[in-house]
């Protein structure tokens, strides 16, 4: 008579311990897919950051072909593209990326540098006014400023320098742009003080250092300020202060700065020299 319910026993710890296995079978592929997610992302974040830029968009054309509908993919897919100096390519990606229901303001942002590296300023200024005025980033107001530097706005672009500048802590760049920006208005003396002021943020920034020269030979200042630089670079800064010199009519102070150019190289500097043959042989004739 107890066989029944032995029975009914037996059946009831077999369903338990399956209901038990397949809990546990659960629980070990869920950490499986954690662990491979895991995996995923450190791989994305590498060929992000590591890989060659054009590795790095056959990695993610896989990866969206794969997952279509992955924004993530996309956005990977975008970066890359911008890093592999492709910014008319990267554009059209980021224009879908904006699209998706999960975009973010930022990737508006991203979509508006792609379309100014690709020389499309009217369609970039389109995209940035689109964005709600509450989505501030330094990304976004560095990208103003160069927008409304376009439209000859200069106190627009001033304001916006000036707030992408105190939003970073490597504001060299901007400092760089800013002051390249008082160049073109011929405002030279401003443009020295921001020169100096993206040098104090990065020494090593050679394009500041060759608009500050820029901007001093333009008053007329034809000496080299104190500043960190290599004795080429010195060399290479002599060589810009000579030429605009000369191109401002001080022939005989720019004939001298490319002789200090050619001493100063530690190797031959053909390009000098060749500027000083060229102003010799006018001179003869």
């Amino acid at each position: 008579m107890r066989h029944p319910v032995l029975i009914a026993l037996c059946l009831l710890g077999t369903v338990s311990l399956a209901g038990c296995q397949k809990a546990e079978q659960a629980r070990i592929q869920k950490e499986v897919a954690g662990i491979n997610a895991a995996d995923q992302s450190n791989l994305d974040a590498i060929e992000m950051t590591v890989a060659d830029p054009n590795e790095a968009v056959a990695y993610f054309s896989k990866g969206v072909a794969n997952h279509p509908d992955s924004t993530a993919q996309k956005r990977f897919l975008a970066k890359s593209l911008v890093r592999a100096k492709r910014p008319t390519e990267a554009a059209k990606i980021w224009m879908q990326v904006t699209s998706a229901p999960d975009a973010t303001p930022e990737d508006s942002v991203d979509y508006a540098d792609a379309l100014i590296r690709s020389n499309e300023w009217k369609k970039a200024e389109s995209v940035l006014n689109a964005i709600p005025p509450t989505h501030e980033s330094f990304d976004r107001y560095r990208l103003e400023a160069m927008v409304a530097d376009s439209n000859k706005q200069w106190a627009k672009a001033d304001s916006f320098y000036d707030t992408a500048a105190g939003m970073t802590t490597q504001p060299a760049g901007v400092y760089n742009n800013w002051g390249f920006s008082k160049l073109s208005r011929h405002d030279y003396v401003g443009a020295e003080r921001l020169f100096l002021e993206a040098l104090t943020y990065d020494p090593t920034l050679f394009t500041a250092k060759n608009n500050l020269v820029l901007a001093r030979g333009a008053q007329r200042k034809y000496d080299i300020p104190v500043i960190q630089m290599t004795q080429t670079e010195h060399s290479e800064l002599l060589y810009t202060l000579a030429l605009t010199a000369i191109k401002q009519g001080d022939v005989a102070t720019g004939k001298g700065l490319l002789k200090e150019a050619i001493d100063t190289n530690p190797q031959y500097f053909e390009a000098a020299q060749r500027s000083l043959n060229a102003l010799n042989a006018n001179v003869s004739n």
